[in-house]
């Protein structure tokens, strides 16, 4: 654990305030949910809580499958990282934070099919080493909130994603989504 040498009081409601530049750094928004942990030494860890993180083992093994059967880089996001990565390049890109183009593509429920060099083809993280030739991004929505996606990399410039693709994206979404649900 790392000491910021920052301390709160608790109010008589029993709230604490996160201060901004932890809130920033963390990429913690109003209205995010926190979990809160315990442990023996007295100590409270406050976590920021990802739906999808929950299935995270769930999503490796579906994210290594889809990789397997398409020969494409898989990632399987939250609104802030990369919790599943599967296929050429997924060491590169696991745990790695989502860049804020694909951040706001996910928000805005965006389906996208882009190649390299067009206007609507997104950075997959901020610090993007790997150098993607196209892209096929599904929004995971459960109950009508979006909590994340499925991304179809494919590194090849001759290889060209299209409606197979986007058609598996969408079930892989759609099938997360539904697992969130239960």
């Amino acid at each position: 654990m790392k000491a910021t040498g920052i301390v709160r009081r608790i109010d008589d409601l029993g709230r604490v305030v996160v201060p901004k530049e932890i809130r920033r750094t963390l990429r913690i928004r109003e209205g995010d949910p926190l979990e809160i942990f315990t442990d023996r030494q007295g100590e409270i860890i406050l976590k920021k809580y990802s739906p999808i993180g929950e299935l995270s083992a769930f999503a490796k093994e579906y994210a290594d499958s889809l990789a397997t059967t398409l020969g494409c880089t898989i990632c399987i996001t939250d609104h802030d990282q990369i919790v599943a990565a599967a296929g050429y390049g997924k060491k590169e890109l696991q745990d790695k934070y989502i860049s804020k183009r694909l951040e706001n593509a996910i928000s805005e429920r965006e389906q996208v099919l882009a190649y390299k060099g067009e206007k609507k083809f997104v950075p997959v993280t901020e610090e993007t080493t790997e150098e993607f030739a196209g892209q096929v991004i599904c929004p995971i929505i459960c109950e009508g909130d979006v909590l994340g996606s499925v991304l179809i990399l494919e590194k090849q410039d001759k290889k060209k994603l299209g409606e197979t693709e986007q058609k598996l994206a969408s079930c892989a979404a759609n099938f997360l989504g539904r697992q969130m649900e239960q």
